[in-house]
């Protein structure tokens, strides 16, 4: 907890605003290099506390532009939602298959523009491989008969994905993240 309150804090000013009380209740004293009057405890004043100001507000596409705009990308290259929204149900498997290839090839270059993308185990699927002792469980996923202690070891049925670095652009806060395609109108 400490170390997440720490980069709160170093990270989003309104949080360290809501913090820097407590921590003169805590120590008495206000943080070096401020000249502040510091009250030992709020209670101790004669004057009506001043009520604090909520942190601002964001609205929910704006905290998450960046996925919206690797969505929007994902539509724009590969028309992936195109795809998903549409049930594929009917279609013959050689139609769907050519969709797919479509999808495919705009969806790859998205994700290789954006981000990093390696596996967690570099072994081929199906070999035989030794989960170690101190395992990272959110890296490495035991599945059948999962009984003892490890070293454990088992047939790699997914190598699994782990991302490098992200190239999550920033977002305009003049653009509404929340259009991941515009309608298209054809004029005659």
């Amino acid at each position: 907890m400490a170390f997440v309150c720490f980069f709160q804090i170093l990270l989003k000013p309104w949080f360290a605003a809501a913090v820097l009380p407590q921590y003169e209740l805590l120590t008495g004293l206000p943080p070096k290099g401020e000249n502040r009057i510091v009250r030992a405890r709020p209670e101790d004043d004669d004057a009506e506390p001043e009520p604090e100001a909520p942190p601002p507000t964001v609205a929910p596409e704006q905290l998450h532009a960046s996925a919206l705009f690797i969505l929007a990308a994902l539509q724009r290259e590969g028309r992936l939602i195109d795809f998903l929204q549409d049930d594929v149900g009917p279609y013959p498997d050689a139609q769907v298959g050519a969709a797919a290839r479509v999808v495919h090839a705009g969806c790859r270059k998205v994700l290789s523009q954006y981000l990093s993308v390696e596996p967690v185990m570099r072994e081929s699927e199906g070999a035989r491989v030794t989960v170690p002792p101190g395992f990272d469980a959110e890296r490495i996923r035991l599945t059948g008969n999962v009984r003892g202690k490890p070293p454990f070891s088992g047939a790699l049925k997914h190598h699994g994905w782990v991302t490098g670095p992200v190239k999550f652009p920033e977002v305009s806060a003049a653009l509404d993240p929340r259009v991941l395609a515009p309608a298209e109108v054809e004029l005659s």
